[in-house]
């Protein structure tokens, strides 16, 4: 198999990341819940996954990084914990549905930032949107569509000047490039994707003290007796087990990740990305999308083919060249309809570290193929 859906999750990984895992299913006891020595080492472990998160992002305080089972389930904690209903917020038309259906049920008041013929947002709508009542912003960092990079600095210094809370969404980016925790006030992500963890792993940091409202409460192994779910980060966001044998795999993948450093990560899968992208953008019948007059973009290419749905090539590219891809709406249905491509999707591909040029070439030729050439 050709693995070319690594926006979904990554399934390459560093073998360490395996091997943690079986090593936590084997030896840790339930962290935080009693001090012989499998239930210390999940804790020790867990703590130190925290450090390597935080050291990764330029945070000091390895207690403001909390862990969940996802990105989706991160957004939703800080969405519901911060936004009320009346509250007006501005979002964007590129967003994943892991923003956009918990701001929809927070009953708020939403603004949406437009994006141009290439998917690029239009930053300067931003301050035309703000009033009296704006007391969030909540966009990704990356397209998971398009894999253009938004410029989120400039989003959190207009934020910062309205005193706006910025929630940045960096499923996409985390792991791929450079994510620093003075990006944004809350910062949610995924351990699955570009960090190479397992599935199920996921957290929020946090940059400053906010006051949550509590919408996930149960055991936390601490102050047992108190009616209510501690407020403090992070326990406010782990009641409950946490998946240690998970996050001690999503450790190694950080841990690789800074091994490699950011940089290099970048650098390859962007020359996959380019290489790809030289090889199929002047076929017949061939439509792009996003913004590819420059190089600081994701390694994500989103295409339709004339005469096809994006099912249909999907199907082609698996059953007949076990090409793995993603048709269809990608979680994103503001950015097809603005793409007009709500009834035939987009066919993505999005690519690794791990993946060859090899691979590229494979699939460029598979593609000019079912193009007739």
């Amino acid at each position: 198999m050709i693995y070319f859906d690594n926006s979904a999750t990554t399934i390459a990984k560093p073998p360490e990341v395996a091997e943690a895992v079986l090593y936590a299913i084997n030896n840790f006891g339930n962290a935080s819940r009693s001090f012989y020595d499998a239930a210390l080492l999940a804790n020790r472990e867990i703590f130190k996954t925290r450090a390597e998160i935080s050291e990764l992002v330029g945070l000091d305080e390895p207690l403001n990084v909390a862990f969940t089972c996802s990105a989706t389930e991160s957004l939703n904690l800080v969405i519901a914990g911060l936004i009320k209903k009346g509250d007006s917020v501005i979002t964007t038309v590129t967003e994943h549905n892991s923003v956009l259906r918990p701001l929809y049920l927070a009953g708020c008041d939403l603004d949406f930032i437009d994006c141009d013929d290439e998917g690029v947002l239009r930053l300067d709508e931003i301050e035309k949107l703000i009033k009296p009542s704006t007391r969030f912003l909540v966009c990704t960092h990356g397209s998971n569509v398009t894999g253009n990079i938004t410029d989120v600095k400039r989003i959190y210094e207009i934020c910062k000047s309205h005193n706006i809370t910025m929630i940045l969404d960096i499923s996409q980016t985390f792991g791929l490039i450079d994510v620093t925790f003075d990006m944004a006030d809350i910062l949610c992500f995924t351990g699955h994707k570009g960090l190479f963890g397992p599935q199920g792993t996921g957290g929020i940091i946090v940059n400053g003290s906010f006051d949550f409202d509590i919408v996930k409460t149960g055991g936390a192994g601490v102050k047992s007796f108190e009616r209510f779910q501690q407020k403090e980060m992070p326990d406010i966001f782990e009641a409950g087990t946490h998946n240690s044998h998970g996050i001690y795999g999503l450790q190694k993948g950080v841990q690789f990740i800074k091994k490699i450093g950011t940089g290099a990560i970048h650098l390859k899968e962007r020359k996959l990305a380019e290489r790809f992208y030289t090889g199929i953008k002047n076929l017949k019948g061939i439509t792009l999308y996003g913004d590819f007059s420059g190089y600081d973009r994701l390694p994500v290419i989103s295409v339709n083919l004339e005469g096809m749905t994006s099912a249909d090539l999907a199907t082609s590219l698996w059953e007949n060249y076990e090409i793995a891809t993603r048709a269809g709406s990608h979680c994103a249905p503001l950015l097809h309809k603005r793409f007009n491509t709500v009834d035939m999707g987009m066919v993505r591909f999005s690519f690794s570290y791990f993946n060859t040029y090899e691979e590229i070439d494979i699939c460029i030729c598979a593609l000019k193929n079912i193009a007739g050439y």
